[in-house]
């Protein structure tokens, strides 16, 4: 049976994102309300009246320059800036798909998303125009259609700045077209490529514009001007006479930032400071001078709050809260950094493919659903089936009771319309509205959900005792079989950072020769980098974890100590990475070990 929202539905709105951002009847502030402000030239801002002209006369520059029309495709391929907002929304005005593209892109990778996506002009910044031209040209888009955001401009001039991009003859009326905000794309989002090339996410209007307003219904704490905060708790308004502030330093490529830190924004009003990346230093400075109220971040932002001697130096008691996703945060993460700094950090969940919010703690469970990444906003329904090989159907159709761990399925208004040119994936992950999403976990008793692992992520150690025939150097093929078990990677990783001697790990699946079975292996970061290494550590670190874990979940794959743990810019940990390092390396130890046992025989 489908678990539906605690949450009552709300009476979602069906128009087009720039109507529903700009011809609102419910805005509650004023024209000159500042939305958008550099973090690295505090100077430049801008506010909801300039937002809303400049991504018109933008939008209409669009059709008067590049002959703009319905659906047709804009790259963006930047680092964070506050141009991002109006040159989004004019291409959404012109009725225009934007494909956001990650600014460290090779131009290979960058190719292939401007072909795929079909892209008809690129939005860049002189940091990258190099990589941008490249690409560009590959993928047969034309150097006049090319365009900067951002301060500096080409001094060549002949790369355009978005700005001089205008309907400057006048004689031609551009309109908004008709859009079918269930039906009509505005955004083509490309999923990390974690487990292989990346995919197109076809994102609606209706898909954008539903996840606001379902965040905006569950999570009404933050407002423009101060007035709110949760009854009963101990989370304080802002600073008397000043609203709500974030500070925005998640990527704007990454459905996390673009819905959550460039939309939502104009929405509510919040002022938001942009910062172009993300610097430790920097971010905390900025908290402390700007007596930021709220900020959006990723484990890996956490473990550095945690654990980074600068952080000493600030004052971060502004914060009212932040917010967590990309990947599950330990409660000795969590609590650590409420110990050291007074930080409190709630968890949500989401995917590209659900624009992205689909569950979230509530301000006042931020401490007593640790480990959980809450409840299921409005309008939404979810179910849990089991996990192919889990012992239950393996074609992973049969559904489970509440409180049972199981394959995670999900319905409502914010789910993607499916993957571009790739109907075969989009079979495999969604029908009827139902959207698998590949991640496992349960859902408890007050709602809240936990995330325990990805199916695809999932370590299948089989528990195959081995004999080997007598005075054989070789292993044998003749077993005894154990049930099968399900290892999940996350939940070692947990017990692993709150190891002293470790300040981040990774845990995957390696095949065993000499097992016969797949069995976990940790990549370590350890406390001091690997000059503090000392040879007994990695044995010291399995007896400790081993006596912590049930027999199959016991680090047989041994640990191996790294510089960094491989993550994605919104904090997953690239699994596929490591799994094809640790396939080399321990084919690699194994065969070693196999001829030491050879040369004793």
């Amino acid at each position: 049976m489908p678990i539906k929202s605690d949450f009552p539905d709300v009476d979602l709105a069906v128009t087009d994102i720039w109507s529903f951002l700009f011809n609102r009847k419910n805005r509650e502030f004023p024209d000159d309300h500042v939305i958008f402000q550099s973090a690295d030239t505090l100077s430049k801002q801008y506010t909801y009246a300039q937002l809303r002209q400049l991504s018109v006369d933008f939008g209409k520059g669009l059709k008067a320059v590049y002959d703009f029309r319905k659906s047709d495709v804009l790259g963006l391929y930047v680092p964070n800036d506050i141009d991002v907002p109006p040159v989004v929304l004019g291409t959404l005005w012109a009725g225009g798909i934007v494909s956001p593209a990650n600014p460290g892109y090779t131009v290979a990778e960058l190719v292939y998303q401007l072909k795929d996506s079909g892209a008809k002009a690129l939005a860049t910044h002189f940091s990258v125009l190099d990589t941008a031209r490249k690409a560009a040209s590959e993928a047969g888009i034309p150097e006049s259609n090319i365009f900067l955001l951002g301060e500096q401009k080409d001094a060549s001039m002949k790369i355009k700045h978005w700005t001089s991009i205008r309907n400057l003859e006048g004689t031609r009326r551009f309109r908004i077209p008709k859009l079918d905000p269930k039906n009509d794309l505005a955004f083509l989002v490309y999923s990390s490529g974690t487990t292989g090339r990346p995919k197109g996410v076809r994102l609606t209007h209706f898909n954008m514009t539903s996840n606001i307003e379902q965040v905006h219904e569950a999570e009404g704490w933050l407002t423009w001007n101060g007035s709110s905060t949760p009854p009963d708790s101990d989370i304080p308004l802002p600073a008397k006479g000043t609203g709500d502030k974030v500070l925005a330093c998640l990527p704007f490529f990454h459905i996390y930032g673009l819905n959550c830190l460039v939309l939502s924004p104009i929405y509510s009003g919040i002022t938001t400071l942009v910062m172009s990346r993300f610097d430790l230093e920097k971010w905390c400075s900025i908290v402390q001078d700007h007596k930021i109220t709220f900020s959006y971040i990723v484990p890996p932002i956490v473990l550095l709050l945690c654990k980074h001697p600068v952080v000493e130096k600030y004052d971060l008691s502004s914060l009212r809260m932040t917010n967590s996703g990309a990947a599950p945060l330990t409660r000795e993460l969590v609590e650590g950094l409420y110990a050291r700094k007074g930080v409190k950090v709630k968890q949500g969940y989401g995917l590209s493919e659900t624009a992205p919010t689909i569950f979230m703690q509530k301000w006042e469970d931020w401490r007593t659903a640790i480990g959980t990444t809450g409840v299921m906003v409005p309008n939404l329904e979810a179910k849990f089936c089991a996990v192919p090989g889990s012992g239950e159907e393996s074609d992973g159709t049969k559904e489970l009771p509440r409180g049972k761990v199981g394959e995670l399925y999900v319905k409502g208004p914010n789910v993607f319309s499916g993957y571009h040119n790739n109907q075969s994936a989009t079979a495999e992950c969604l029908e009827d509205g139902w959207f698998r999403t590949g991640d496992v976990g349960f859902l408890d008793e007050r709602g809240n959900l936990t995330i325990t692992d990805r199916v695809k992520e999932l370590i299948k150690y089989k528990g195959k005792i081995l004999c080997p025939p007598p005075q054989s150097n070789m292993p044998s093929t003749n077993t005894s079989p154990l049930p099968g078990f399900q290892v999940p990677p996350a939940e070692l990783e947990g017990y692993l950072a709150s190891h002293p001697l470790i300040d981040d790990v990774a845990v995957v699946g390696v095949d065993s020769a000499l097992l016969g079975t797949e069995v976990p292996r940790a990549y370590i970061v350890r406390k001091g980098g690997l000059s503090a290494t000392k040879p007994s550590d990695g044995a010291d670190i399995i007896k400790w974890m081993n006596a912590k874990v049930a027999n199959h979940k016991k680090l047989r794959g041994g640990v191996k100590f790294v510089d960094a743990v491989p993550k994605s810019v919104s904090g997953k940990i690239l699994r596929r990475v490591l799994k094809e390092q640790a396939k080399k390396e321990f084919k690699e130890e194994e065969e070693k070990q196999a001829g030491q046992v050879k040369a004793k025989l």
